[in-house]
């Protein structure tokens, strides 16, 4: 507790960050934050469409965190939910404390999910069979370079957990951004009809 207030001072409000795979129910998890009183970091630049008809719940400068891009935005999203994808996780400086809402959801489904999106894109993906082997070597090599930084405090969701039973997920979420949030408006921004390609 002594170490978390110490931080609070040296560092300020943590960062809520919700991050995962792609399609691994990030845009779901950034709907159930805004809805519950966590105010979202985004600009709207990509909007909704079939794949994400709720939205995306995207800030464009994040896309710019492995490429030594402007991080003068660090400092506004204290306090705010932020989304981002695990791949740039470990570009983030640990000069903030982070929350982090990590959304695992089964490989196939997400493989699956991928590729829906990129077909109706008229796009194709590569060979899946590889991906499945990259994303697991991946959200492990992430799991061990966030439990090695006191920066990062982290809760993992499972996405259909998250979706059969929102009211649990609402009441970790909230346990860990440690504020009062609105669960029962988060339960309601739960919309099981969009959970395609079930495994």
């Amino acid at each position: 507790m002594i170490a978390a207030i110490t931080r609070r001072l040296r560092y300020g409000s943590p960062i809520v960050v919700v991050s995962g795979l792609p399609r691994s129910g990030t845009s779901m998890m950034m709907r159930m934050l805004a809805a519950g009183g966590v105010p979202p970091l985004v600009d709207g630049i990509r909007a909704a469409d079939v794949s994400n008809p709720n939205g995306y719940f995207e800030f464009e400068p994040v896309k710019g965190l492995d490429k030594g891009g402007d991080q003068s935005w660090l400092p506004t999203a204290r306090g705010r939910a932020v989304k981002i994808i695990s791949q740039l996780l470990t570009w983030l400086p640990e000069t903030y404390d982070y929350r982090v809402i990590f959304m695992h959801r089964a490989l196939d489904e997400v493989l699956a999910s991928q590729q829906a999106m990129l077909e109706r894109r008229g796009e194709h993906d590569g060979d899946p069979a590889r991906a499945r082997e990259i994303y697991t070597a991946h959200l492990a090599q992430v799991e061990r370079f966030m439990a090695a930084r006191s920066c990062f405090r982290v809760l993992p969701v499972q996405y259909r957990e998250a979706v059969a039973d929102p009211a649990a997920a609402a009441a970790q979420v909230a346990t860990l951004v440690g504020r009062s949030l609105d669960q029962r408006a988060m339960i309601g921004a739960v919309d099981g009809s969009l959970y395609r390609n079930r495994g």
